[in-house]
């Protein structure tokens, strides 16, 4: 049987960033829930950026099996860990200083390799080889969740437009001396992992990125980074905005019901995908 294509984005808009960052939550600890029950742990990967501030919702959740996390982070500057710069930072000041999360299971990069980012990247890479490799044959690992964001010029993690990066396709984790803007010296996740996961979510929030957003799902030919993450299937791809971040998309929204198990979240990629050969349809009269 040929692999199925991707399934198109499910689409959710929130009239603010308060009941964005309820929601996520429940879609986070229910995700959680899923993953425990089939695989007996929760995969999770968090990039850069302000992503760890729609995150705190997280923190009293009820039911959540914390000892059952393994955090890793999407893409990382080549800074200490109690850097400003710092992804891992930036998470623990959010949520991960807040929850029992155990801290053998919170993967960091290496603070003594700072000074060579390929050696920091490789390093990185091993941890990803170490954890994945015990339970997953597949090329590529295969997280439960990556929580992404979207950054001005449509990059996520430290994929940028143009940048030969997004060519990648051996390593898990590669680095970069050159990011746009930000620190320049960083370590990444490769896009073949963030199109491997089973969920992806990209969350985004404020007026000033309402274009980009309506150019990633209205205009996915642009080619943006962000719009290339389509996870294989049965992976999935959700975009949760505020409505700020969402008056300018056309891309049809899902209205977001707290979701209590899969067959939930496959109802609405199904209702995404009737609503985008609909819309397909409307725009070949």
């Amino acid at each position: 049987m040929p692999p199925q294509p991707p399934a198109p984005p499910v689409f959710y808009s929130f009239p603010d960033t308060d009941v964005l960052v309820d929601s996520l939550a429940n879609f986070v600890v229910k995700a959680q829930r899923d993953a425990v029950d089939k695989r007996g742990k929760f995969t999770i990967a968090l990039s850069r950026g302000s992503l760890a501030a729609n995150l705190r919702g997280l923190v009293g959740q009820k039911d959540v099996q914390w000892d059952k996390w393994e955090v890793f982070f999407c893409d990382e500057a080549a800074v200490a860990l109690d850097s400003e710069d710092s992804n891992y930072h930036s998470n623990i000041l959010s949520f991960l200083s807040d929850v029992p999360i155990p801290p053998e299971q919170i993967h960091t990069v290496d603070p003594s390799l700072l000074d060579d980012l390929e050696e920091l990247a490789d390093q990185y890479e091993k941890q990803l080889i170490d954890h994945f490799a015990k339970s997953n044959a597949a090329r590529y690992p295969t997280f439960d969740l990556m929580l992404l964001g979207i950054g001005p010029d449509g990059e996520t993690a430290s994929l940028f437009p143009g940048h030969e990066l997004l060519s990648e396709r051996d390593a898990w984790v590669s680095y970069l001396d050159d990011a746009p803007r930000g620190p320049k010296r960083r370590i990444t996740m490769t896009l073949p992992v963030l199109t491997h996961c089973y969920r992806a979510v990209f969350v985004v929030s404020g007026n000033e990125k309402a274009e980009m957003l309506h150019s990633i799902l209205d205009h996915p030919e642009e080619g943006l980074p962000c719009s290339r993450v389509r996870p294989a299937s049965p992976g999935l791809v959700f975009f949760f905005a505020d409505s700020d971040a969402a008056n300018l998309t056309k891309y049809p929204p899902t209205t977001f019901r707290w979701i209590d198990n899969e067959k939930e979240a496959e109802e609405a990629v199904a209702a995404a995908k009737i609503r985008a050969a609909r819309r397909l349809a409307e725009g070949e009269e």
